[in-house]
C-alpha cells in the first residue's frame, strides 16, 4: 500500500485545506445536485396533480414504499462502499478503493435488474401488499411497468454519482444531477403537460433523464486524473456485503421509510380514503425537500469525515461536524418559517382548483408535521457521523428508531389508544425522540475516542 507522504497531506485540502472554503466545496455541489434532483421530484408531483388529478398523486404515493426499500438497498452500497473507498483513498490505498468501487456498481446492477424481472411478473400482488384499492391498479401499472427498467439505469447511476464525488470530482457528479433534472422538468411539461401522457409519460421523462444522467457520469472514465479503475473481474466479493453493512443506516433510512408509507397509507385508506393518501403525498413532497436538503449536506460529509478518520485527524472532523450543525438548523428555521407563512400556497402548486377537499386536509396536515423540520436534519447528520466513522451498528439504531420503529410504534398507539389526536402528530415526535438518542451516541463515540480506538487495534 502507497502510504501519503507529509507533502501529500498538506496537499490534499480535505486534510489540511481551511475548513470553511473545504466544506462549501463539497457541501455546495451536492445540496444543488440533490436540490435539482428533488425539484425535478415535485415537479413530476406538480405536472401529476394538476394534470392526472389526485388520484393519480395517490397512485404514485402508494409505490413509494417499494422504490424506498430498492432504493435503501442501492443506497447501503454507494454510502458504505464509499466510506470505505474513502478511508482507502485517505491511507493512499487506491487498488483496495477501485476493488470497492466495482463491486459496488456491479452488485447494482444485479440487484436492479433481478427487481425488474421478479416484479414484472407479480406487479398486481405487489399492489395488494401495498394496501391499494383495485381501482387505482390501472393507474399504477401505467407508472410502475415503465419505471421497473428505467430503476436499472437509475440505480447504477446514483451509485456512480456517489463514488465520483468520493474521488474528488463533485462537481461533475453535480453537472449529472442538474442535467438531469433540467431534463425531467422539460419533458415532464412535454409529456405530461402539453402530450397528457399522464403517468405514463412522468416515468418515460425520468428514464430519458436517468440516460442523461449515465452520459455525463461516463466523463469520469475519461478522466485520467481518476484514481477509481473499474474492472468486471474481482474477487473476495465479501467485500460488497461489509459495504452494505456499513451502509446499512442509509438501507434502513430509506427502507423504514417505506414501512412507515405504507402503514400510514393503510390508517389513512381506511380512515380519509383516497383523499387522505392524496393529501399526505403533497405534504410528503415538503418533507422530502426538506430532507434533500439536509441529506445534500451529509453526502459531503461523508467524504469529509471518511477521509480525515483515514488520516487520523480527530479535530479537523470536529470542526467539519460544527460547520454542518451550524448550517442545518439555519435551514430548519427556514423551512419552518416557509409552512407558517407559505404552507397553503406550496400545497395548492400540486392540485388542480377542483380538489379543494384535499387542499384543505393537506394544509391540517402541514399545521402538524411542522416541528420535524426543525431536527430531523441534525439526526440525518449524527447517523452520517456514525457511519463514517465505521460505527455501523449505532448508526443504524438511530436510522431505525427516527424511520421506523418510533414513527409505527406511535402511529399504531395514537391510531389506536388515542384516536382523539392527530395521526400524523407522530412522526415529528419520532424525530424529537431520536435526538436525544443520536446525541447520547455522538458523545459515545466522539471523533478522539474513535480514532483513538482504531490506532489500539491497529
Amino acid at each position: 500500500m502507497d502510504e501519503y507522504t507529509s507533502a501529500e497531506r498538506r496537499n490534499d485540502p480535505i486534510l489540511s485545506g481551511p475548513h470553511w472554503p473545504v466544506f462549501w466545496h463539497y457541501a455546495l455541489p451536492s445540496v444543488a445536485g440533490l436540490l435539482a434532483l428533488t425539484t425535478a421530484n415535485i415537479v413530476d408531483g406538480i405536472f401529476i396533480g394538476n394534470f392526472a388529478g389526485a388520484d393519480a398523486l395517490a397512485a404514485l404515493n402508494l409505490l413509494i414504499p417499494y422504490f424506498a426499500g430498492l432504493f435503501g438497498l442501492a443506497l447501503a452500497l454507494a454510502i458504505g462502499g464509499t466510506v470505505r473507498a474513502g478511508k482507502s483513498l485517505g491511507e493512499g490505498n487506491a487498488e483496495a478503493a477501485s476493488a470497492t468501487f466495482s463491486k459496488c456498481l456491479i452488485a447494482t446492477f444485479g440487484l436492479a435488474l433481478g427487481a425488474a424481472l421478479l416484479c414484472l411478473y407479480f406487479h398486481e400482488p405487489l399492489y395488494r401488499l401495498l394496501g391499494a384499492d383495485p381501482v387505482l391498479f390501472p393507474l399504477m401499472s401505467e407508472y410502475f411497468l415503465v419505471m421497473l427498467w428505467v430503476l436499472v439505469v437509475q440505480l447504477v447511476v446514483m451509485v456512480l454519482y456517489y463514488f465520483v464525488r468520493v474521488d474528488g470530482m463533485p462537481r461533475l457528479a453535480t453537472l449529472a444531477l442538474v442535467a438531469g433534472a433540467g431534463a425531467n422538468i422539460l419533458l415532464d411539461a412535454l409529456l405530461v403537460g402539453y402530450l397528457d401522457q399522464g403517468l405514463r409519460g412522468a416515468a418515460l421523462a425520468t428514464g430519458i433523464a436517468q440516460a442523461l444522467q449515465l452520459a455525463v457520469l461516463l466523463a469520469y472514465f475519461a478522466n485520467r486524473q481518476r484514481r477509481l479503475r473499474f474492472s468486471w473481474r474481482q474477487r473476495d466479493w465479501g467485500e460488497v456485503i461489509k459495504a452494505g453493512t456499513n451502509g446499512v443506516s442509509e438501507w434502513i433510512n430509506e427502507a423504514s421509510v417505506g414501512l412507515v408509507m405504507l402503514l400510514i397509507n393503510w390508517l389513512l385508506m381506511t380512515s380519509q380514503g383516497v383523499t387522505g393518501v392524496a393529501a399526505f403525498s403533497v405534504v410528503n413532497y415538503l418533507i422530502f425537500l426538506s430532507l434533500m436538503v439536509f441529506y445534500g449536506i451529509a453526502d459531503a460529509m461523508h467524504v469529509l469525515l471518511s477521509h480525515n478518520l483515514g488520516a487520523g485527524n480527530a479535530r479537523r472532523i470536529r470542526t467539519f461536524m460544527g460547520c454542518a450543525v451550524r448550517v442545518i438548523l439555519g435551514l430548519g428555521v427556514v423551512l419552518v418559517v416557509a409552512a407558517w407563512w407559505q404552507g397553503d400556497v406550496l400545497v395548492r402548486l400540486f392540485l388542480e382548483d377542483a380538489d379543494l377537499a384535499t387542499a384543505r386536509l393537506a394544509d391540517q396536515f402541514l399545521a402538524i408535521l411542522w416541528p420535524l423540520f426543525l431536527i430531523n436534519g441534525i439526526n440525518v447528520l449524527l447517523s452520517v457521523y456514525l457511519t463514517a466513522m465505521h460505527r455501523p451498528l449505532p448508526s443504524a439504531l438511530v436510522a431505525l428508531s427516527r424511520s421506523l420503529v418510533l414513527p409505527a410504534l406511535l402511529l399504531v398507539v395514537i391510531a389506536n389508544a388515542f384516536p382523539q389526536w392527530p395521526l400524523l402528530v407522530a412522526l415529528p415526535l419520532a424525530e424529537w425522540l431520536t435526538f436525544i438518542l443520536a446525541l447520547g451516541l455522538f458523545l459515545r463515540f466522539r471523533p478522539l475516542r474513535v480514532i483513538s480506538q482504531e490506532a489500539a487495534a491497529v
